[in-house]
């Protein structure tokens, strides 16, 4: 009986060494950024999660099946959140497409559905009108739409989302930031789903740290 804990002790701390040994191989500089200026977060009580990224990004569109399902089994103490990013005039418009969703609570009806029209029926979204046709096939008033697109609450939407770009220090996407204080990218992970794994372990010292 004795030999049987001590070989189950041991399994358990090899099981330990294994976990401790894959989170120090997430090394800062090399598999992810600290952010020079730490960035305040909505929610002192949560670890904020952001995703940047761009409708019109391939690498974002090919993100999104691995990130949504992983965003959703997502602890209570984590918050998460999708952040547009504008690096140029053409990435605007799909930017407030985006933030008119989230003021008329149709995020999740659309978002998936903006990335399906760019990527796979290669729509070249060019004005508002666009926009509104596709929310309205999710029941959006058109002329809501097209009224929040160019409203003061989107501007206002758009200049702190440029703000907090600019903090995070966001050089592509897609790219995480955990709680304004790390920065993430497939390129530096190694991959997407090396990408989420530092994301984790980014969590997992912050909440160590609360």
């Amino acid at each position: 009986m004795l030999k049987g804990i001590s070989t189950w002790v041991m399994a358990l701390v090899v099981g330990l060494s294994a976990l401790s040994a894959q989170a120090e191989d997430w090394v800062a500089g090399t598999h992810y950024r600290v952010i020079s200026s730490p960035m305040p977060t909505a929610d002192a009580n949560k670890v904020e999660v952001v995703e940047a990224f761009g409708y019109w990004c391939p690498h974002c569109n090919a993100f999104e099946p691995m990130l949504a399902p992983w965003a959703k089994e997502l602890p209570a103490d984590v918050s998460f959140e999708n952040m547009p990013v504008v690096f140029s005039r053409s990435h605007e418009l799909l930017a407030r497409a985006y933030y008119v969703a989230e003021l008329l609570g149709i995020k999740e009806q659309v978002h998936h559905a903006i990335y399906d029209a760019v990527h796979l029926q290669r729509v070249r979204f060019r004005d508002a009108e666009q926009v509104a046709d596709l929310f309205a096939n999710y029941g959006a008033d058109r002329d809501k739409v097209l009224k929040e697109m160019n409203g003061f609450s989107v501007g206002m939407k758009l200049k702190m989302g440029s703000s907090r770009v600019k903090g995070y220090e966001v050089q592509g996407v897609p790219s995480m930031i955990v709680n304004g204080k790390y920065i993430v990218s497939a390129s530096e992970a190694g991959s997407n789903a090396n990408m989420l794994k530092v994301v984790e372990h980014l969590i997992e010292k912050e909440r160590a740290a609360k």
